[in-house]
């Protein structure tokens, strides 16, 4: 009778499975890029604003639910538009419901990568800097115990890209919860913002003028921000200071 082993080792095949997610994410995103940059634009929006209001006001429900859903895409696939779709949010349902309809997508499309990347890739690179030694142990470590900081400061820092913000906690084993509770939190500030701008478009459409999107980086809406991200890290210096731990 011939010994029979096990091993706990994935195979290449089923390493490839999962990572097909990531890699369908990859392949939706390039093809996005070459075919959408130019139908996603100030100008389709402002050739389209008409169609788009009456279809809004004869079927509102549907349009909120047709735009989370498109919102969802674009970020789930990482397409381009997501500054039009944002801007589009606050243009079709004003500024407190855009807001509402573009975090909810945008959390939900953040989700989306984030299990894709964790289920993916996850794993492994959790594994291996569990196993790890030297600096990326401690930083590890640092992250682990100050996950809500550093996922609220992701969010709140405008310099870190949104993608960034969604693979990096995957990867540090972050937990789900965490992850879609700070996205949903921390992207609120930046979603007021571009929803504002956007409730504001009809005006500038019909007066034949172009979108300035300066404003988003003018100091009165830039500064508030920036004191939100500062805020996130409080846990952290008063953890130094202490020596206690966070919650």
């Amino acid at each position: 009778m011939s010994d029979m082993t096990q091993t706990n080792e994935p195979s290449p095949k089923s390493g490839l499975m999962r990572r097909l997610p990531l890699i369908a994410i990859a392949v939706v995103a390039a093809i996005g890029f070459f075919t959408l940059r130019d139908y996603l634009s100030f100008d389709t929006l402002r050739d389209n604003r008409e169609a788009l209001v009456a279809f809004r006001d004869s079927n509102y429900v549907l349009t909120a639910l047709l735009f989370v859903l498109a919102y969802v895409l674009i970020v789930g696939f990482s397409l381009p538009g997501a500054t039009i779709a944002t801007l589009t949010g606050g243009f079709l349902f004003g500024t407190v419901f855009g807001t509402v309809f573009n975090v909810t997508g945008a959390t939900l499309g953040a989700t989306v990568i984030f299990l894709a990347a964790r289920y993916g890739f996850g794993e492994t690179l959790g594994a291996k800097m569990e196993a790890s030694t030297g600096p990326i142990k401690k930083l590890k470590d640092g992250i682990d115990e100050n996950q809500w900081s550093m996922l609220f400061i992701m969010r709140l820092v405008p310099v870190v890209p949104f993608f960034v913000a969604n693979l990096v906690p995957s990867f540090m084993q972050v937990p789900l919860h965490r992850f879609v509770i700070s996205t949903f939190l921390g992207i609120i500030p930046g979603g007021l913002v571009f929803s504002s701008v956007g409730a504001g478009l009809g005006e500038v459409f019909e007066a034949g003028e172009t979108p300035d999107l300066g404003i988003i980086f003018a100091p009165h809406v830039l500064l508030p921000i920036l004191g939100l991200a500062a805020l996130s890290l409080l846990p952290v210096l008063m953890k130094a200071v202490t020596g206690k731990k966070g919650l």
